[in-house]
């Protein structure tokens, strides 16, 4: 029999769903008014220059998301997720204020290391109130907010075209602030119990983490899985509005807008279906989850290729869209599937370390790209890359082999019998 999520454990998706949001928009904003702030901060002097200042928040933040993971893991997941919120909110508010480049790096450090205890430590917090039948879908809806963030991070280049781009900053880092006061109202950690998607009383250490996790090949597996694709995301993330606008001749706010939109309502769409398949696919076997993220994977490889040569906008909407629905599957799955190998105290620090693998390779990606930019070599040669370290993760995930965490669903009770 199939174990069903309690109401609070659905409030608890809703409660994180602006939080998902506002982490990935406040980050993201800054790739959508590149030209503002520029012509704002003259000593951001290259494309290189500012490849660097997207990246040293993405190098920060994966350096310290096993650290996350493991406050999360040892102490208390609540507080951790509305102690990330507010400080990163607070360090919005203050790049709005920032009047050099020195000053910008110095933000999207300290952005880097409040934000990377947020994402390990709401997972593995959705986790533990869902069990294995609804775990994938309550993931993929928390991750619906990530997307939310990054579409509406599009909107910054019409703020700075309608005001400023400082605006940006302050308006949604007072948000943030406000919302991390909500949550200290609302917000629960998972009773301790024990069972499935429950921590119970566990004494973690990091010797036991290390053991747990990083002796065994599947998870390293996995670590190359959620990596190899993040070469691609980030590209994405980071580069898009760039490319549009001057592959299309756009202009910063339709641009950012479309590099963002797009990409994000077909990640929407995605995650509910991706989320709904592999926890319906679980029923039947123990490697449903798997086989969902690595469809998801194999439908990104023929949009990266298609985006970085499209003839016109409509073709490159028609190849965001087909990255967004793929980029659903994979991304619903991540979190479930390191479920089906570690023991619920090791799940934050787990996803942490994935992060920080994932994380450094996209910023170093951002930098390449930049520099490959200033050098005059084309867009389509860095997609063409993407699609083949993807198509390459699509494989690596089949060689996942589950063990029996406990989840309880059809196909992990017939394995029990």
């Amino acid at each position: 029999m199939t174990s069903k999520a309690t109401g609070y454990a659905w409030a608890v998706v809703a409660l994180l769903w602006p939080v998902a949001m506002l982490n990935y928009l406040d980050r993201q904003m800054v790739s959508t008014i590149r030209a503002s702030i520029r012509a704002d901060i003259p000593s951001i002097g290259s494309d290189q220059d500012f490849g660097v200042l997207m990246a040293i928040f993405m190098w920060i933040y994966a350096l310290l998301s096993p650290i996350g993971g493991f406050v999360a893991d040892r102490f208390n997941r609540r507080w951790t997720v509305i102690g990330s919120l507010f400080v990163w909110s607070a360090v919005t508010w203050l790049t709005g204020h920032a009047n050099t480049y020195g000053e910008m790096k110095f933000y999207r450090a300290l952005m880097g290391i409040s934000e990377a205890f947020y994402i390990p430590a709401a997972l593995a917090l959705i986790a533990d109130f869902h069990p294995g039948g609804t775990r994938a879908r309550a993931v993929g809806i928390h991750q619906t907010g990530i997307y939310a963030g990054l579409a509406l991070g599009g909107i910054g280049g019409y703020i700075a075209q309608m005001s400023t781009w400082r605006n940006c900053f302050t308006w949604f880092g007072a948000a943030g602030v406000a919302y991390a006061v909500v949550l200290m109202l609302a917000l629960r950690d998972a009773p301790s119990a024990g069972g499935d998607g429950q921590r119970g009383k566990v004494h973690v250490t990091i010797g036991d983490t290390v053991r747990s996790l990083w002796t065994q090949p599947a998870f390293w597996i996995l670590v190359m899985y959620f990596t190899l694709p993040a070469i691609g995301g980030w590209v994405t993330k980071n580069w898009l509005p760039t490319f549009l606008a001057d592959t299309f001749k756009l202009k910063e706010g339709p641009a950012g807008l479309s590099a963002t939109g797009y990409i994000q309502i077909a990640s929407f769409a995605g995650v509910l279906l991706g989320g709904t398949l592999a926890d319906y696919w679980m029923r039947v076997t123990d490697r449903g989850r798997i086989y969902a993220s690595a469809i998801g994977m194999a439908l990104c490889v023929p949009a990266l290729i298609g985006l970085g040569y499209a003839w016109s906008i409509g073709a490159a909407i028609v190849f965001m869209v087909l990255f967004g629905l793929g980029w659903g599957f994979f991304d619903c799955n991540n979190m479930p599937i390191l479920c089906q190998i570690a023991r619920p105290e090791h799940r934050a620090t787990g996803y942490g370390f994935m992060n920080m693998v994932s994380i450094s390779v996209g910023a170093g990606a951002t930098v390449v790209l930049g520099w490959m930019r200033d050098e005059g070599i084309s867009f389509s040669v860095a997609f063409a890359l993407c699609a083949v370290v993807s198509a390459l993760s699509a494989i690596a995930v089949l060689f996942i082999r589950p063990k029996d965490m406990g989840e309880s669903t059809p196909a992990s009770a017939n394995r029990r019998v």
